[in-house]
């Protein structure tokens, strides 16, 4: 007599194996976000803002004309309007690439575990 495991679990051989292709799959997109990079300006120009696909603020370029006019308060609100508008941008890109991994289908919380699973492995490479 023949003992099965999963007998009353049909498909999980399949479930098993889509979560594994989901996996390698959102391990690509973490990589392409990685390399990917947004850029975002505020105040016509004079605070410019590079970020990557991770949210990780690359660099901030502002216009030397900000020190001359000595306005930090307005310097700030640019530099916060900035980098929200690469936050913005990055996250949407990141929720669109994942999205194609799920077919368009939103399942709450579901770009978040992906995002954790892909960085899992970054961390316990470390």
């Amino acid at each position: 007599m023949e003992i099965t495991l999963f007998t009353g679990l049909p498909g999980m051989a399949d479930l098993l194996k889509q979560a594994t292709r989901m996996r390698g799959e959102a391990k690509k997109i973490d990589e392409e976000l990685r390399r990917l990079v947004v850029e975002a300006s505020a105040g016509g120009g004079l605070v410019k803002v590079r970020m990557s696909g991770k949210q990780e603020l690359l660099e901030c370029k502002i216009d030397p004309q900000m020190f001359a006019d000595h306005d930090a308060e307005f310097l700030e609100d640019l530099i916060v309007s900035a980098i929200n508008q690469a936050l913005e941008k990055a996250g949407t890109t990141a929720a669109e690439k994942f999205g194609q991994l799920t077919g368009g289908i939103k399942i709450p919380g579901l770009t978040d575990a992906l995002r954790e699973i892909s960085a899992g492995d970054d961390v316990a490479s470390s």
